[in-house]
């Protein structure tokens, strides 16, 4: 039995992949001590961890402190966190002992812990990873086109922090991919390489493990008896960038009083009798059990979390992506160039262009053949028990 420090302050796409995992480790004789948030201490306790906790307010104050506009203004922001994260992490582990750990690729200073604790650590990726490479082209453009009265404070601040962390925690930060990407000497990616962008390139440190989704939110789903066998159309954006209530009308607009069933998930904000008059057709619930809705579902538009498009993959369901935020964007235009779906805007988007979409996605049969490939795909993959797996291995390889 060893001991593992997670650390995820993430968000819920980056908290869900990982709970089977817990939940397997744990099965198979490990004790974990899982760092969060507040919002997702039961889920997590829920696994049989022990569950430590960040201050929620003051980690996002810190992070959004470093400015939104620019990719090195998101990594100051990520550095603010440290004063945060890293002080409350050590008080909470004080006298403890642990043989290794799993930090999120993007949240909660991963790589610096594991260098101020001294012990193995593994990179948990719920997106797509990137290289150094990639990253560093991203990275290039910046300071090539935007203006140097701009780049200049947000690169000298950009020192100033990744000093700070030298001073206080003896860390030396060697590159702004460090502190955005967390890389480790291990990678765990909840994807296949099939789905990530040029996955040929990554070498064998980097585990695609494929999805990991498992029977844990599988529930009864109520609306199943009210749509008489009718495969739907599920709609829904995510459970953060969801507060969309002119969306949601122009959907209703799209398909109200057609054929088609209609099932709409509008989160905990927008409340059902907003909308107005709800169509015969259509569903609306402020949340259903994704995954249930989706082994029914023909279509599904999505704002392109990686979870939602890869729940609906894995069940083989074409999809329609309308990116909010994050990225979403990239996801969507993977999802487009393996064919599996097609990308709108949604600051552009008429409830015409939506309705054209879905006739498309439903009519032609590329779009099907290519969710299917990617089903396959999916549920090939060995998901959280491979992912344990390869941290069994990785702990041979380290004498843990």
């Amino acid at each position: 039995m060893a001991r593992v420090l997670f650390i995820n302050t993430g968000s819920e796409g980056h908290i869900n992949p990982t709970i089977a995992v817990v939940e397997e480790l744990i099965s198979r004789g490990e004790e974990v001590m899982y760092f969060t948030i507040e919002e997702f201490r039961e889920r997590i306790e829920k696994t049989g961890a022990t569950v430590q906790t960040i201050n929620a307010q003051k980690f996002i104050k810190a992070f959004v402190s470093g400015g939104r506009n620019y990719l090195l203004e998101r990594i100051n922001g990520l550095l603010h966190t440290a004063d945060i994260v890293i002080p409350s992490v050590l008080e909470q582990i004080q006298g403890e002992q642990f043989d290794y750990i799993i930090h999120d690729s993007m949240f909660g200073c991963g790589h610096i812990l594991a260098q101020i604790l001294k012990i193995p650590s593994i990179n948990s990726c719920t997106s797509f990873v990137e290289s150094k490479a990639s990253f560093d082209r991203g990275l290039e453009d910046f300071f090539k086109k935007v203006p140097t009265e701009i780049v200049n404070p947000i690169y000298d601040q950009y020192q100033v922090l990744t000093g700070r962390v030298k001073e206080k925690y003896g860390v030396e930060i060697h590159s702004p991919y460090e502190v955005f990407c967390n890389p480790a000497p291990f990678t765990i990616v909840y994807t296949t390489r099939e789905f990530q962008p040029c996955g040929d390139e990554f070498d064998q440190t980097y585990k695609f493990v494929g999805p990991s989704i498992s029977s844990r939110l599988s529930q009864e789903s109520p609306y199943l008896h009210d749509i008489n066998g009718k495969s739907p159309i599920y709609i829904s954006l995510g459970t953060v960038f969801n507060q969309a209530i002119n969306f949601y009308k122009l959907c209703i607009k799209a398909f109200g009083n057609t054929d088609f069933s209609v099932v709409m998930s509008i989160g905990k904000v927008v409340q059902i009798s907003d909308l107005g008059e709800i169509p015969k057709n259509f569903f609306v619930k402020n949340y259903v059990p994704q995954q249930e809705v989706l082994k029914d579902s023909k279509l599904f538009i999505t704002h392109g979390g990686m979870n939602s498009v890869h729940e609906g993959l894995y069940y083989g369901v074409p999809l329609i992506v309308i990116p909010q935020s994050a990225d979403q964007p990239v996801i969507a235009g993977q999802v487009a160039n393996i064919g599996a779906g097609v990308q709108l805007d949604m600051q552009s988007l008429t409830a015409n262009q939506l309705r054209k979409a879905a006739d498309r996605v439903l009519s032609e049969p590329s779009f099907h053949l290519a969710a299917a490939k990617m089903k396959e795909s999916f549920q090939k993959s060995g998901g959280y028990q491979q992912a344990v797996d390869e941290i069994f291995e990785f702990k041979r390889q380290y004498n843990i």
